[in-house]
């Protein structure tokens, strides 16, 4: 039986091995979800605008929710929603396909030499891509409210690595689980609706109720739409002491997810 390495460097290696194929399955993803499409590649630019609109009126008009230390601009409630937005949307989007890319890639499966363990960093390419479009529209927004944003902004790409390590350890762990259990599919669904709401994302963090906030902890979405936010509209410099926390905490959770699935994929081709 073939043995597959689940070191931490191993890891790493793969995807360095691997980054040239990885990139082309990602643009050969792209391509194919707007391919046949009348409005093609600008629907990834008109979803965003489209969901913020919807959220920005129930939120801020029938909600009547305010930033902390904001106005009652609307303007300024629909940049920092997006913006949290951002790093939701990224996640979500990874996370709801984990559990069937083994499963609609049965094909890989059959191909010893082919690296399954890429897969989850394909979607994570593909996401990352919609986040940069969804980035650029919100700089173009800023811009033409407000003029040049703050400097904190080019945090960004900083900001955002510590979640691209949390997602692809998630996609590694309910890749595998979604070819033993099928029902997974639907449990990520519930789970992610769930974690919009308790995500505050339409919300500040005053809003609440002081003992409940300590779960907030237990949400690793909440730092990133906190920290994103303070970087692309508020203009803080993120503390540098829970970044590198969370940092660590993430490529740990990453070598968790790769261990659990390089011990997990021998069953693949027994279970499809």
């Amino acid at each position: 039986m073939q043995i597959f390495p689940t070191s931490p460097k191993e890891m790493v290696l793969s995807f360095w091995k691997n980054r040239l194929l990885i990139k082309s399955l990602v643009m050969r993803e792209v391509q194919g979800r707007y391919r046949g499409s009348f409005g093609g590649i600008f629907w990834s630019i008109f979803n965003p605008i489209i969901l913020l609109l919807i959220y920005t009126f129930v939120f801020s008009e029938i909600f009547k929710s305010r930033w902390e230390g904001g106005g009652d601009s609307r303007t300024e409630f629909a940049l920092v929603l997006f913006a949290g937005l951002i790093a939701f949307n990224f996640f979500t989007e990874c996370f709801l396909r984990a559990p069937g890319l083994i499963l609609s890639n049965v094909n890989y499966v059959k191909k010893v030499i082919f690296p399954l363990e890429i897969l989850p960093w394909v979607s994570i390419g593909s996401s990352i891509f919609h986040a940069i479009i969804s980035f650029i529209v919100w700089l173009a927004a800023y811009f033409i409210l407000f003029g040049l944003p703050p400097y904190s902004i080019f945090w960004v790409p900083i900001i955002i690595l510590p979640l691209i390590f949390f997602s692809v350890g998630v996609g590694w762990i309910f890749a595998s689980l979604g070819v033993y259990i099928r029902d997974i599919s639907q449990a990520v669904g519930i789970i992610t609706t769930v974690l919009m709401f308790i995500t505050p994302i339409f919300y500040p963090i005053t809003a609440i109720p002081f003992q409940y906030r300590f779960f907030l902890e237990f949400n690793p979405l909440a730092y990133e739409v906190q920290q994103l936010r303070g970087v692309m509209y508020w203009g803080d410099t993120p503390d540098l002491n829970s970044f590198s926390i969370w940092l660590f905490l993430s490529f740990s959770f990453a070598c968790i997810g790769f261990f659990w699935f390089q011990k997990t994929r021998k069953g693949f081709a027994d279970v499809l």
